[in-house]
């Protein structure tokens, strides 16, 4: 049938029409078709049937072939009234067609409270060109239900309260034009419920607590102008459901509380408008919510309260727009934000997740990880690659950083390295200087490993003697100042130091001829000796009271360095604390 047209009209002829399959009217509906400027585009033919013959079809319990009619005023509220049959009783239809019909009513196309038999329902193709459509209340039984490549000028459509049995419902390549879709409170079977390609235009667009059993639900490739989009309350089965590259337009899009069931969710390359997206409280059971590359413009995106512990969801390489995004409280497997810019608010305090992957991302804003007022419990947080010009908020302790990181699966020890120094900066940044402290240490440590692990791919006498200056790294940066983070821990190594040589005079002085000889009428015991010339050597005082003799010699040298080191270790690790 002609499309694209914006007015059209009806003249009707008594001439006797004959349809393709020999079905005949009486009269000939002429049709002619319009654009925007009033050209006319085209003409068509159609059987003009009187409405009272179908009325009397449908009292006879005869099957309803409109195939290529032109209908005007179809009402089963007429026909209720005429029969004196109740307002909502379900009227029984054996078989209903209407393909490439034209259908137009002052206001409204009413089919509202049909039970329709066995066998496919059919409007393909058809026009419904002036008036409401109305569904309400029907009810279908096994088979397909056709609205493919229809036309629906009015915009306002209601299917509210319908229920299908085993079969698909196909509104595909369908055109809605501006005005309330309604499909709330239907009851689907287990078939293909396939919206793909419809172009609904402006308007609300509702599937309030709709229910889509096991099978498939396909909104790919839909365009919606603008308005709102609204699928609180529904529940999906054991199905596929496919959002993938679906335009929202400027609408408000609210999944909230909706039950996504075990089936696998796609809404990759999907584009959102400007209008808020609300995921808030969506459930699933098992499978994969995929959101890779889609778009998003302006407007909060809020995915608080989620309750999917089985579910990965995926926004990988994800354009979020303007507007804050939040994940408060919402429980799932594993999410990924990787390769995402994350421009504005992010807040990922997660009730509980085994993978948060935010590696590759380029954070400009802020990342809210830190608990309030329940804990965060992630198991891994991939940072890898991470680009912070922004800030991080995360506690070492309760967020378990080091836990976090060390858990990490597919990550190596150079890439762990790194994110505990994206820690360190970012701690450093806050003024949250214990934890960049404990981030440094670990940032160091992986990056010692990391050295030493490549060392060791070389083979040979390299990973031997690698050994060597790995073990003195960590003994003295590590172990005795813990990176010159700790000053107490270095005061100890030189309580411990000027102690360990002390006791080497004693035993050099017992055991060789070695001395430490008094300059003065001074005379001290081994012990006294030993321990005060280290004092006076480990400090560099140097008072030349007492000397050391033969090889003691070697071991005041080499104490007289060690002494210098640790007290300008100690320095540093000192007034690091105190500047900062």
């Amino acid at each position: 049938m002609t499309s694209g047209y914006i007015t059209y009209q009806v003249e009707l002829k008594n001439v006797k029409f004959v349809a393709d399959d020999g079905r005949t009217c009486a009269r000939t509906a002429i049709i002619t078709f319009y654009n925007a400027t009033g050209k006319e585009i085209n003409s068509e033919l159609f059987g003009a049937i009187e409405l009272n013959s179908v009325f009397d079809m449908i009292k006879e319990g005869k099957e309803i072939n409109l195939n290529n009619f032109y209908v005007s005023e179809f009402s089963m509220a007429s026909y209720r009234l005429n029969n004196n049959i109740e307002k909502k009783k379900l009227v029984q239809i054996n078989g209903f067609s209407a393909q490439n019909t034209f259908f137009e009513a002052k206001i409204c196309n009413d089919f509202s409270y049909i039970s329709f038999a066995d066998g496919d329902i059919n409007f393909e193709g058809s026009h419904f060109a002036n008036g409401k459509v109305i569904f309400n209340g029907s009810e279908f039984g096994t088979g397909n239900v056709i609205f493919s490549n229809t036309f629906f000028r009015d915009g306002n459509i209601e299917f509210t309260g319908t229920s299908y049995g085993e079969g698909d419902f196909l509104f595909k390549n369908a055109v809605v034009m501006n005005g309330i879709k309604d499909f709330q409170d239907i009851q689907f079977g287990n078939g293909e419920v396939s919206f793909a390609n419809t172009e609904f235009n402006h308007g609300e667009l509702l599937f309030i607590n709709t229910r889509f059993n096991s099978g498939k639900f396909n909104f790919k490739v839909t365009r919606i102008g603008g308005g709102k989009v609204d699928f609180h309350y529904s529940v999906f089965g054991n199905c596929e459901i496919m959002f993938e590259r679906t335009e929202f337009g400027n609408s408000r899009v609210d999944f909230r509380t909706v039950d996504f069931g075990s089936g696998r969710i796609n809404f990759n390359r999907s584009v959102f408008g400007n209008g808020e997206v609300n995921f808030e409280g969506a459930s699933s059971k098992a499978g994969k919510v995929q959101f890779k590359k889609s778009e998003m413009g302006y407007g909060p995106k809020n995915f608080n309260l989620m309750e999917m512990e089985d579910t990965e969801i995926s926004f990988e390489r994800t354009e979020f727009g303007d507007g804050d995004v939040t994940f408060y409280g919402s429980k799932l497997h594993t999410i990924s934000l990787k390769s995402c810019h994350l421009d504005h608010y992010f807040d990922l305090r997660l009730a509980k997740a085994e993978l948060l992957d935010i590696s590759d991302t380029i954070v400009r804003d802020i990342v809210d990880l830190e608990p309030y007022d329940f804990p965060v419990d992630i198991k891994v947080l991939d940072m890898s690659g991470m680009r912070l010009i922004g800030k991080l908020y995360i506690d070492w302790t309760n967020n378990k950083c080091k836990e976090v990181i060390m858990n990490q699966a597919g990550t190596t020890l150079r890439q762990k390295a790194e994110q505990f120094r994206i820690l360190k900066e970012n701690f450093s940044s806050t003024g949250k200087y214990s934890d960049e402290d404990e981030s440094y240490i670990m940032f160091k440590r992986y990056e010692a490993k990391s050295w030493l692990t490549k060392q060791a791919e070389k083979g040979g006498l390299i990973k031997v003697l690698s050994y060597i200056p790995h073990f003195f790294k960590w003994f003295i940066f590590d172990a005795m100042g813990s990176y010159a983070t700790n000053p107490a821990r270095v005061l100890v190594s030189m309580v411990c130091g000027y102690v360990l040589f002390s006791l080497i005079y004693v035993l050099l002085i017992q055991i060789t001829d070695s001395d430490i000889i008094s300059g003065t009428s001074d005379q001290l015991g081994v012990v006294a000796r030993s321990f005060y010339h280290s004092a006076v050597t480990f400090f560099t005082i140097g008072y030349g009271d007492f000397y050391p003799h033969k090889g003691a010699r070697i071991v005041s040298a080499l104490e007289g360095f060690t002494g210098v080191f640790l007290m300008s270790y100690f320095t540093v690790a000192f007034v690091r604390k105190m500047l900062r």
